[in-house]
């Protein structure tokens, strides 16, 4: 593997940070629901081209298990062993890119905080979402993905901070797309840290506001943020998350493209997929016959070919 030019693909079906079962009520069984960005995860990885990249899984928990916040954070202990595992592979195999499939948005710090000090902090962040992702352990909402951005700035719980390798200043994060803070103490927060924010409408005019603040942010590399639910779910549902008057896809296309115009992409994240079709079609094929056989042994055979 030729090191500098290496990419990987990291899935990264990391669904513990979330606490989303009441966005899904067309999904009847609380678990499949509470669950949904792992199957997401593993959609994203069927669906985005394979372009003959090294594919890292991160290994991440689905038994049965109580939820419990500790240190202000929901499954923390969980999400702790899931970092160090993503963080063992990327240290194994050093790549230059990544492109991470999640999973809710944690999945990002990870990934970008190991881009960020490969390549000694020369990377700015474009994070295009529906919400800022600031939160900080002991707010009202205990779930990790909701603080994904304080975390990229080492901002958080001690313990799951002192694992990141890297972080990043606020100078070099711009946000693309806000549309729901959710308290006012979240947006007071982000003028405190003051973090830029493009609006869709000021995307919509044209790519002069992200060139020039591109230009401004003094890095020559870029890690994009993608979350779904930054999508106008007029146009598609594809997050848990449905605020309205969202981005349609063509922007958030033309908004990452331009990032990689003007800047190297050496990461790239798509998470907070809830299939929620998906999970209904998993449920009722897991009650038809011949397909849950019992059998504690598992046989596949492919004939022609």
């Amino acid at each position: 593997m030729e090191e500098e030019k290496s990419t990987v693909r990291l899935v990264y079906p990391q669904w513990q940070g979330g606490d989303v079962v009441r966005l899904l009520p067309e999904v009847e069984c609380p678990e499949d629901a509470a669950r949904c960005y792992s199957l997401g995860a593993h959609i994203l990885n069927l669906l985005a081209p394979a372009d003959g990249q090294i594919t890292l899984t991160v290994p991440v928990e689905t038994a049965p298990a109580e939820r419990t916040v500790s240190c202000g954070v929901l499954d923390r202990e969980v999400i702790i062993r899931q970092m160090k595992a993503a963080l063992r592979l990327l240290d194994e195999y050093r790549p230059a890119r990544i492109v991470t499939l999640g999973g809710e948005c944690s999945v990002s710090v990870v990934p970008f905080t190991y881009l960020a000090e490969r390549y000694h902090d020369d990377v700015a962040m474009v994070w295009i979402d529906a919400h800022p992702d600031i939160t900080l352990p002991g707010d009202v909402y205990a779930g990790f993905h909701a603080m994904a951005v304080t975390a990229c700035m080492g901002l958080g719980d001690a313990g799951m901070m002192s694992l990141l390798p890297a972080r990043f200043e606020a100078s070099r994060i711009l946000y693309v797309g806000l549309r729901n803070w959710e308290r006012e103490e979240i947006r007071m927060r982000q003028q405190q840290y003051g973090l830029r924010h493009l609006t869709r409408e000021e995307m919509a005019g044209g790519p002069d506001a992200l060139r020039e603040w591109l230009d401004a942010c003094g890095a020559s590399k870029a890690v994009v943020h993608f979350d779904l639910d930054v999508l106008d779910p007029a146009e598609i549902i594809a997050a848990a998350g449905t605020d309205p008057d969202g981005m349609k896809m063509a922007d958030v296309v033309r908004v990452i493209r331009e990032v990689a115009e003007a800047k190297e992409l050496v990461g790239l994240t798509v998470a907070e997929a809830a299939p929620r079709t998906a999970m209904r079609l998993k449920r009722m094929l897991e009650q038809l016959p011949l397909l849950r056989s019992g059998s504690s042994e598992t046989a596949v055979r492919t004939v022609g070919g």
